[in-house]
């Protein structure tokens, strides 16, 4: 079973920077088929810039040679896996660390995450894990109650009007991910469009910046995200000092606050979530009504299932393991949207994929949006269809991809839960429905969204 986590996907370009920085020998072509360098500087840098992103890049190499093939990243050859059978043949024994922390942190400027040995990596992120769990654990009703206020709200809509999911849920995802990372300063909404400010600011720089080297070249855009960078670092840290003066324990900080973390490593998770956990959760909520408001079967099977399973009473933690339906509905979302098209590890040992030998330190890139609508590997790949995940084939097959299963980062675990108490909430009083005429196009970039905002309706149950 490939052990790589889902995290890894929404940063990979920055794993290619770190790559870079943290391996300058590994310089050795693959002799596997694929794209020669178009610059003897930039590599295939500019084709991939010219598609779009690097997955509408992957699809092309793909489409063109084959399950496995190699493309050039600067001076060096980058393996990309674009199949299921060679996905279960690359194993990577030796690995160690979390390549989200390597990719994130190092953009970031955050070295304790790249240059800590292997205990302390195990440590950190089991503390990691454990303190997102818990936060869930402890404030349940909270994500319940901002679910149900979203939900109210759209309650008193007019059938006909025009409701902006984009907008609603990246908000409903910050406060609910500023309030269980951090605690009540976030009940305040001039707290959350504060943070949401400098958090969008980072995160629109997070790979795009990077990708196409625009970021170094606009003195006024790198000024506006260091500038974000530095407040937000300001404002964690002194809630760090805060939370740790109160001796609390029922938020993510305070469960990082009882491990032997200093102050700054604890500054740096608390980054790392509330960057990652919006967009992820955000954009999971997103898919996932949208695609339910293109079918009024699957809501109406949803629905069933949420009255047999619940009745009349509001979800709860232990309830959700029930909703297999919804779980179907949510693993399709991910799916069919392509949410993480892209993931990778660094190849700390000589491996081999077929008949392929792939160096040590080279750059294997797992290329999910390829692989999540292949018609060799899904029946209609290109269709809606929740009912797929009844079969026991296609459950392991996402488990190998990293979206379900042990290997499954707590991010994405965490979307699940916010997603689960979203549609509980709401498939239960209104039906969704899609505005005619309106064309979902996507942005397939680290984290697969809207490219444009995205409009539906509803109108209530009988």
């Amino acid at each position: 079973m490939l052990d790589f986590a889902i995290f890894a996907v929404t940063f990979v370009i920055i794993l290619v920077g770190a790559v870079l920085y943290l391996y300058p020998s590994s310089r050795r072509a693959s002799g596997i088929p694929g794209f020669n360098p178009a610059d003897e500087k930039d590599g295939n840098l500019q084709d991939i810039v010219n598609r779009g992103s690097l997955h509408e890049f992957l699809v092309s190499l793909h489409q063109e040679f084959g399950s496995v093939a190699s493309f050039w990243f600067g001076s060096r050859p980058v393996v990309s896996l674009g199949c299921v059978e060679q996905l279960r043949q690359h194993i990577n024994p030796n690995h160690t660390t979390d390549s989200f922390e390597t990719m994130l942190k190092s953009l970031l400027g955050y070295q304790s995450g790249i240059q800590s040995g292997v205990s302390e990596a195990v440590m950190r992120k089991k503390v990691y894990e454990t303190a997102i769990n818990n936060s869930v654990k402890n404030n349940f009703p909270l994500v319940l109650k901002l679910v149900e206020e979203l939900v109210g709200k759209w309650s008193s809509f007019p059938d006909d009007q025009h409701i902006p999911l984009c907008a609603h849920l990246l908000g409903l995802a910050m406060k609910t991910v500023t309030q269980l990372a951090l605690g009540e300063r976030f009940k305040d909404d001039t707290a959350v469009i504060s943070f949401r400010k400098n958090h969008d600011a980072i995160w629109s720089e997070i790979g795009k910046g990077y990708l196409d080297g625009s970021l170094e070249k606009s003195a006024s855009r790198k000024g506006h995200y260091e500038k974000a960078l530095s407040e937000m670092e300001a404002v964690l840290l002194s809630l760090v000092k805060e939370r740790k003066a109160q001796r609390k324990q029922t938020v993510f900080v305070d469960g990082l606050l009882q491990s032997s973390l200093t102050e700054r490593q604890i500054m740096e998770d608390c980054m790392v979530f509330t960057l990652a956990g919006c967009v992820i959760a955000a954009n999971l909520c997103i898919w996932a009504l949208h695609f339910l408001s293109t079918s009024e079967e699957v809501q109406d099977k949803l629905y069933q299932e949420l009255e047999e399973v619940l009745g009349s009473e509001p979800l709860s933690l232990d309830k959700i393991s029930q909703l297999r339906y919804c779980q179907q509905v949510l693993n399709e979302t991910v799916r069919t949207a392509k949410l993480t098209p892209v993931a990778a590890r660094l190849q700390e040992m000589e491996g081999k994929v077929d008949q392929h030998v792939i160096p040590k330190e080279t750059l294997v890139i797992y290329a999910l949006g390829v692989i999540l609508q292949d018609s060799d590997t899904w029946s209609t790949p290109y269709m809606f269809n929740p009912d797929r995940f009844e079969e026991e084939s296609v459950r392991k097959t996402f488990c190998l991809l990293g979206f379900s299963g042990n290997q499954t980062c707590p991010e994405l675990r965490f979307a699940y839960t916010v997603a689960t108490v979203l549609l509980s909430t709401l498939v239960r009083q209104l039906k969704l429905h899609k505005l005619k005429g309106q064309v979902m196009e996507v942005k397939s970039e680290l984290v697969a969204s809207p490219k444009d905002e995205t409009w539906i309706t509803v109108s209530k149950r009988n």
